[in-house]
C-alpha cells in the first residue's frame, strides 16, 4: 500500500468517527438540561447518574473539543456546545473569592472539592484559549491569563524550577496533592508539567507575550533536563521538590503524547534550537514506546520493572498513538511510523468503538473485551483525546499534502 493510501485511510477513519460517533454522542446524551452544564457520569450501559459531581477536567475538555470542532467545521451546533461549556465553567468552576478553580462541583453546580489542582487550572487555560480562537471573546482570554498568572504565582518553584501539584482553595499546603487515587503523593509530576506546557502552547498561540514564551521554553527544558530519562527515553512520572525520581513506572500513553506535544511547544515558541532538539526527542521517545505495542496495534497501559506490563488497553493511549506516530512520520518520512498509526486506527475501530451506545469504551482487556465497570462519561472519560486525534490528523495531513 502506498503512503498516500495509508494517509487517506487514517484521515477517513478519524474524521468519520469524529463526525458520526464522538461529537454526536456528546451532543445527544451529555447536556444536563435540568441542572445545567453536563452530566458528571454516564455508565458504559448508558445509565445517567444525574446526581454525580461534575469535574473541572471533564468540563474544560468539552469546551476545548467543541471549540476546536467549530473552528474546523463551523457548525452552529458545535458552537452552541462550546458556549454552554464556557458559560457553565465561568458561573460554577471559577472561584470568585480566592481566584482559583474548583476541582469539582455537585450536580447543582455548588462547590464540592475546592482544592486548586494546577493540572485542572492548566486545562481551563487550554480550553479558554481554544474558545477565544473561535470568537475572540475577551472574557475567555482574560480568564486564561488570570489562571496563567495564578499558576506562575502559586505553583512555580523559584528555587528548584518546575511546578507543584496542588494547593488548597485558600492557597495553603495540602497533605495530599495527588491528582488521582492511583498517583503518588509527591510535590511534582510529569503529568502536571505535560499539561501546563500544553496549556501554555495554546495560550501563546493567541497571546504572543515574551514572558509567556520564556515560560514555555523553560517548560520544554524541564522535560529535556529532568523528565525524559536519557537512558531509556521514557518519561519519569513522579518527583520530589528537588527533582529526585520517585517512580520507575513507564506510562506508554504519556510517553507518546509528550513526543508530539513537545514538538508543538517547540514549534510555537519559534526557538530554532528547541525545534531541532524536539525532532530528535520525538523519535527517541517513539522508539521507546514500541516496547508497549502489541501485534494488533494496541498500546499497553504501563510497565513496572519487576512486575511487568499492565496489559489493558485504555482508550486515550490509543488515540495518542495515532497522533504520535503520524508526527514521527512527518519528521522522518519513515513509513514504519505511518504503518503504526494506521494499525492503531484499526485497533480502535475493532475494539474500542462502542457500536451499540456510541463513543469509545474506556478500557478493554488483553483479549479486546470491554471492562464494563468503567465510565462512558466521567471525571476522566471526556471527548478530548479521541476528538483531538481527529483534529490533529486532519491538520497534519493537510500539511503533508502541501509539501
Amino acid at each position: 500500500m502506498f503512503a498516500a493510501e495509508k494517509i487517506r485511510q487514517i484521515n477517513a477513519f478519524t474524521e468519520e468517527d469524529l463526525l458520526k460517533n464522538i461529537l454526536p454522542y456528546w451532543m445527544k446524551y451529555v447536556p444536563d438540561d435540568k441542572n445545567g452544564g453536563f452530566y458528571g457520569r454516564i455508565s458504559n450501559d448508558q445509565v445517567i447518574d444525574d446526581k454525580a459531581d461534575k469535574g473541572a477536567i471533564l468540563n474544560a475538555r468539552i469546551l476545548y473539543t467543541f471549540s476546536a470542532a467549530y473552528g474546523i467545521y463551523h457548525k452552529k451546533l458545535y458552537k452552541a456546545m462550546a458556549d454552554r461549556a464556557f458559560d457553565y465553567i465561568i458561573r460554577h468552576f471559577l472561584d470568585p473569592q480566592y481566584g482559583g478553580a474548583f476541582w469539582s462541583v455537585d450536580y447543582r453546580g455548588c462547590p464540592s472539592d475546592t482544592k486548586n489542582q494546577f493540572y485542572a487550572l492548566a486545562f481551563l487555560i487550554y480550553a479558554f484559549a481554544e474558545y477565544y480562537k473561535i470568537n475572540h471573546h475577551e472574557k475567555a482570554l482574560q480568564e486564561a491569563l488570570h489562571l496563567y498568572e495564578i499558576i506562575e504565582g502559586k505553583a512555580f518553584d523559584p528555587l528548584n524550577n518546575g511546578y507543584i501539584e496542588a494547593l488548597s482553595r485558600e492557597w495553603n499546603i495540602l497533605t495530599d496533592m495527588r491528582l488521582s487515587a492511583k498517583d503518588m503523593n509527591v510535590a511534582k509530576s510529569m503529568n502536571t508539567h505535560l499539561h501546563i506546557i500544553e496549556a501554555y502552547t495554546n495560550l501563546y498561540r493567541v497571546h504572543s507575550d515574551k514572558v509567556l514564551r520564556d515560560k514555555l521554553i523553560n517548560l520544554y527544558d524541564i522535560f529535556s533536563h529532568h523528565i525524559i530519562n536519557p537512558a531509556t527515553h521514557h518519561l519519569i512520572l513522579f518527583f520530589d521538590r528537588e527533582w529526585k525520581q520517585m517512580s520507575d513506572i513507564v506510562s506508554f500513553g504519556h510517553d507518546i503524547e509528550a513526543s508530539w506535544l513537545l514538538s508543538e511547544a517547540a514549534a510555537v515558541s519559534g526557538d530554532p534550537d528547541r525545534i531541532k532538539d524536539s525532532g530528535r526527542l520525538a523519535v527517541e521517545i517513539i522508539e521507546a514506546v514500541y516496547e508497549g505495542f502489541d501485534e494488533e496495534g494496541g498500546l499497553q497501559y504501563e510497565y513496572e520493572p519487576g512486575k511487568g506490563f499492565i496489559s489493558d488497553r485504555e482508550w486515550w493511549p490509543q488515540a495518542e498513538a495515532v497522533v504520535g506516530c503520524l508526527n514521527a512520520y512527518q519528521l522522518t518520512r519513515n513509513e514504519k511510523y505511518l504503518d503504526s498509526a494506521l494499525k492503531s486506527c484499526h485497533f480502535i475501530k475493532n475494539y474500542l468503538i462502542d457500536r451499540n451506545n456510541g463513543e469509545w469504551f474506556f478500557r478493554v482487556d488483553r483479549s479486546g473485551k470491554p471492562i464494563w465497570k468503567e465510565d462512558k462519561v466521567g471525571f476522566w472519560k471526556c471527548p478530548y483525546h479521541n476528538s483531538r486525534m481527529a483534529f490533529e490528523v486532519k491538520e497534519r495531513i493537510e500539511r503533508i499534502k502541501s509539501i
